[in-house]
């Protein structure tokens, strides 16, 4: 199982502004460093101020800055803010009707993975990502 391209983008973004440390982050700077069109940008980035994550600041030397530390941030917090977590609590095999009260195949299998997957995205901060320097390149 893989990340949604937006969790994967709001995970890039924020590794981004910590790996580079500036005070502040411009749009024209995010998109150009990151590759990515600046309405996504924008749209990730409103997510991600609602969730507490990055402050905007508005106006001709305006842009964006991380409000807690990398090391306070959790990749759950990231991919919360960036889309619903509910996207990944419905049935692996994509039926409508899988619960506890009526699951599929696998449904109480896959149940305990995504409950190690929840405890391990909580406890994989941003910093860690970040401290991997071999595997991000910007």
């Amino acid at each position: 199982m893989n990340l949604s391209k937006t969790a994967q983008y709001a995970i890039r973004i924020l590794s981004f502004m910590a790996v580079k440390k500036l005070p502040l982050y411009p749009t024209s700077l995010l998109v150009k460093g990151l590759q990515i069109s600046d309405k996504y940008l924008k749209h990730l980035m409103t997510s991600m101020a609602k969730a507490g994550l990055v402050m905007s600041i508005r106006g001709r030397h305006g842009g964006f800055k991380l409000i807690k530390s990398p090391n306070e941030i959790s990749l759950n917090e990231i991919i919360n803010a960036a889309e619903k977590k509910e996207k990944y609590d419905g049935c692996i095999l994509g039926f409508d009707q899988c619960s506890d009260e009526s699951p599929c195949a696998v449904h109480k299998e896959w149940s305990k993975v995504k409950q190690e997957m929840d405890l391990l995205f909580n406890q994989i901060m941003l910093e860690t990502i970040v401290n991997q320097q071999n595997i991000i390149k910007f």
